[in-house]
């Protein structure tokens, strides 16, 4: 069984990830957290530093960068572990 591990990283990377994946996808802070399932204030607030996505956002997060080929896995690379 493979058990698939949790995209985990840490602000002020996490923020910085999120903010250039948004803005890769062309979309305001509202969209995205739609998107995601969130408010735009979280968004807003990850962005800047002052919180950090849970895990299940992370996945959603990771599935965004996933479904966007190659230039969301060279996006993923430079932030993750």
């Amino acid at each position: 069984m493979n058990i698939k591990k949790p995209l985990v990283i840490n602000q002020p990377e996490v923020g910085e990830l999120i903010r250039e994946l948004r803005l890769l996808t062309r979309l305001t802070q509202e969209k995205f957290a739609a998107q995601l399932g969130v408010t735009c204030l979280t968004i807003n607030r990850w962005e800047n530093g002052r919180s950090n996505p849970s895990p299940l956002a992370m996945e959603k997060v990771e599935s965004l960068l996933v479904e966007m080929g190659n230039r969301g896995e060279n996006l993923l690379s430079r932030y993750a572990d």
